[in-house]
């Protein structure tokens, strides 16, 4: 079979924190409001770039899974009134500094190179977007897990990024009720899954592997496919 670029549907990228306010800059949020002048916007681009560079030293010093509003407030050095008007959650700010990585990434499932991107087959598709992800959760594992703590993960944009390009490439492969395996496939990618093996002592390699055995298994012409009546 052959695989052309146009197979699945063109999804546009949407970061993390897209669920939270869709097309806001989370990262430039300011109490000042809408009539801020040229200085206040530095200071708030100041403060910003202070909040968020403290929160990813915090991210990384404790439990993702235990960080606090006061513990990042603190490390930054500004009051807590100041980091809430700026940013609702920890989880929030863990998805602000997620984003760009997550955008990177998601415009190379859209339009980059095949396997990752368009082009091959959608089991092959499967297992480097699976192998991506893992690489992407071994290198920001603390964000991550600050992004999804408390249920958090079904809400991002990023997981309905994830879930809508699951979603083609099941349809693709023609499988079976592919909306019902959709959360089934994406369930080893959830941050505190992925800790859980890296803490048992199961490497990157092994994880990717496992996990692209399960996208052939799930995807490829011997695997389930629907029932034609």
């Amino acid at each position: 079979m052959s695989h052309n670029r146009t197979n699945c549907p063109l999804i546009p990228a949407i970061g993390y924190s897209a669920v939270v306010e869709i097309g806001a800059d989370l990262l430039a949020t300011d109490e000042a409001g809408p009539e801020r002048n040229g200085t206040e916007r530095a200071d708030a681009a100041r403060n910003r770039a202070k909040i968020l560079a403290a929160a990813a030293s915090v991210f990384t010093t404790r439990d993702p899974r235990t960080v606090t509003m006061d513990h990042i407030a603190t490390a930054a050095g500004v009051g807590r009134g100041t980091l809430y008007r700026r940013y609702p959650s920890t989880a929030a700010i863990a998805l602000a500094l997620l984003d760009e990585h997550e955008r990177v990434l998601q415009q190379q499932l859209i339009s980059g190179a095949p396997p990752l991107g368009p082009g091959a087959a959608p089991a092959d598709r499967l297992a480097a977007f699976y192998a991506a992800m893992v690489t992407l959760l071994d290198t920001h594992a603390d964000l991550a897990l600050g992004a999804e703590a408390g249920g958090a993960r079904y809400t991002t944009g990023a997981y309905g990024f994830w879930a809508a390009h699951v979603r083609a490439l099941l349809t693709e492969a023609d499988v079976a009720e592919p909306d019902s395996l959709v959360d089934v496939l994406l369930a080893p990618l959830a941050a505190e899954n992925f800790a859980h093996q890296r803490a048992r002592g199961l490497g990157v390699d092994q994880i990717s592997g496992a996990l692209s055995r399960l996208a052939h298994a799930m995807l490829a012409p011997s695997g389930p496919r629907r029932v034609r009546r």
